[in-house]
């Protein structure tokens, strides 16, 4: 039971404080997290892709 309520508390709490997170890594290092999302999910379906097919 609790390795179901641990993650959905924590998914919940990214959602809830999203812009203070997305605010905090954008003071530190000057890069959207936005974008860092995307980067990080094209190259993961990439290198499915290509696992797929080779």
């Amino acid at each position: 039971m609790i390795k179901f309520i641990i993650p959905a508390v924590i998914i919940f709490l990214i959602v809830l404080f999203w812009e203070k997170i997305n605010q905090f890594i954008f003071n530190k290092f000057k890069v959207k997290i936005n974008y860092l999302l995307i980067i990080v999910f094209t190259l993961i379906v990439v290198s499915i892709i290509l696992l797929l097919n080779y």
